[in-house]
């Protein structure tokens, strides 16, 4: 098991965003995180990659606890994020943010670094932008950086916030044939979606956040037929 998360939990004040939540995923797996807005799906993504603190519970990476890790150490041990709103290095170029990354987030530095970035930004579609400013991207270039940058740490998770928000039908299919070639090289992927036709294209196994607790997890076609999941998310009343 790659990734086990033991009934974690976390309050601001009196608002639980997660409540008790408990999720394994395994080595290749590629698992879609859903649920309404405020459902606390971005909130988990910050408590596995560090930049928020549990109130209660456990991670474990590999068998190793990294609850208490920081941000950069969880990285370094393999846990890499995309953000729902990109945020490159505005005025570095698109190779220079997949180089920092490289280099400061992964372990890839030296002679080889220039080579293997180029080889991160051919795989995400961006090597013909590499010496493009970041901040003139558009928005498809964008977000395939957050990705690029991700892959640049070289993770053995990687999670995806929302990757396809905002694209048209031509750019979200092209994004998808991107994770589809992550997927078959056998990374493990966590990815929170509202474009529902994107994610169940890719992911074998859906979890269902509602209010900050678990209330579905399983096959993905087992799940977007359950009545539970119908009422809660999409508001078909069963």
């Amino acid at each position: 098991m790659l990734l086990e998360i033991n009934r974690l939990q976390k309050s601001f004040g009196s608002l639980k965003v997660a409540d008790d939540i408990d999720l394994s995923v395994q080595v290749g797996e590629t698992v879609g995180i859903i649920g309404p807005n405020g459902a606390g799906k971005t909130t988990l993504f910050g408590l596995i990659a560090g930049s928020i603190r549990p109130s209660a519970g456990g991670i474990v990476l590999d068998g190793a606890d990294i609850t208490g890790l920081s941000p950069h150490l969880r990285c370094r041990a393999g846990i890499a994020r995309s953000h729902q709103i990109p945020q490159p290095f505005a005025k570095l170029t698109v190779f220079e943010n997949c180089l920092v990354a490289a280099s400061f987030g992964g372990s890839t530095a030296g002679k080889r670094s220039a080579d293997f970035v180029a080889g991160i930004l051919d795989r995400t579609g961006l090597l013909s932008q590499a010496n493009r400013v970041a901040g003139t991207l558009t928005l498809l270039e964008s977000k395939r950086l957050e990705m690029a940058r991700a892959l640049a740490t070289s993770p053995r998770l990687l999670l995806l916030d929302e990757i396809a928000g905002g694209l048209t039908e031509r750019e979200c299919q092209a994004l998808v044939s991107t994770i589809a070639r992550l997927r078959a090289k056998g990374l493990t992927i966590l990815w929170i979606e509202h474009i529902m036709h994107a994610l169940t294209a890719i992911a074998e196994r859906l979890v269902v956040l509602n209010f900050g607790r678990k209330i579905a997890d399983g096959a993905t076609a087992a799940v977007m037929n359950s009545a539970e999941v119908r009422e809660i998310y999409l508001g078909i009343e069963v």
